[in-house]
């Protein structure tokens, strides 16, 4: 009872959604965060890279995506999301893996200030 007479073998549906997101990997908001507090003089001018979108000439700092020419670049520039991006960008810094280690017990323990021995 409660399984198919006809079908021997169950059926495994494997989703594609896993390979695409790996695809598009992107940086962490708190690596994106700390790159933008860089110094100017730390930045360096982007390589040529052939397997980039656009050689890798055009670049999205704040949402870390590349793009295949300028004009696609600067329409993104427009968008919501990217708007949203470069807000979120200037206020205070984005958690880190550090306050989700320390959110979930498993930092160093904060036994609070070291009261005076004896």
């Amino acid at each position: 009872m409660g399984r198919c007479p006809t079908r021997k073998v169950k059926k495994r549906r494997l989703s594609h959604k896993t390979a695409r997101r790996d695809k598009f990997e992107v940086k962490g908001d708190d690596l994106v965060y700390t790159e933008l507090r860089k110094p100017e003089t730390e930045i360096k001018p982007p390589q040529l890279d052939e397997d980039l979108p656009g050689m890798g000439q055009f670049y999205c700092l704040h949402c870390d995506r590349y793009f295949s020419n300028a004009s696609v670049r600067n329409d993104h520039f427009k968008t919501k999301k990217h708007k949203k991006r470069v807000k979120m960008m200037k206020g205070p810094a984005p958690h880190s893996q550090l306050d989700a280690d320390l959110a979930g017990g498993m930092g160093m323990p904060d036994n609070g200030p070291k009261l005076m021995s004896a």
